[in-house]
């Protein structure tokens, strides 16, 4: 290709070459290489479905050049946690009632974490301050607030890093 580059992004622990056009975003890069969890939604940075974690930052993923990843350490939903042993913030989401129709979930997931990465013990104005960027159709946010907030109290409960 005209223009492309080939990169080594490490995604959720590991080296993935691919050869990108310098205008290919995150996102693209990431579904390409079949890292489906991380969901398509506006394309324009309005909805946080796209949400990864950059070097512990969380960022839209539809806003980012491929390229600019290299050397960066980034994680998807699937490299927080897994259905045997979820993260803290996926078993409070399940056991709270946070998902519902699950589109917006690893992006709202991924979004929560970068806030306690930020402040392990948020306040529920900073939680919402954090989730600002994330849109969900379905739950009216208030358990989500909730499945936060208490993982955040899961998390220094058990000195788990963020």
């Amino acid at each position: 290709m005209k223009n492309s580059k080939e990169i080594i992004l490490k995604i959720n622990g590991r080296n993935e070459k691919i050869t990108v056009p310098s205008h290919r975003t995150l996102l693209e890069a990431l579904r390409e290489t079949g890292h489906v969890e991380v969901k398509c939604g506006c394309e324009k940075g309005d909805c946080g479905a796209c949400a990864v974690l950059v070097d512990n930052v969380a960022i839209d993923s539809c806003l980012t050049l491929a390229w600019t990843s290299e050397g960066k350490e980034i994680t998807t939903i699937s490299g927080l946690g897994t259905p045997d042993e979820p993260h803290p913030l996926q078993a409070a989401f399940r056991d709270l009632g946070a998902a519902q129709c699950g589109f917006c979930t690893p992006g709202m997931i991924i979004a929560a974490q970068g806030v306690i990465n930020d402040n392990p013990a948020p306040t529920d104005d900073e939680i919402r301050m954090g989730l600002s960027g994330n849109l969900c159709r379905c739950t009216g946010y208030a358990k989500i607030l909730d499945a936060v907030g208490h993982a955040a109290s899961e998390m220094r409960k058990n000195g788990e890093p963020s």
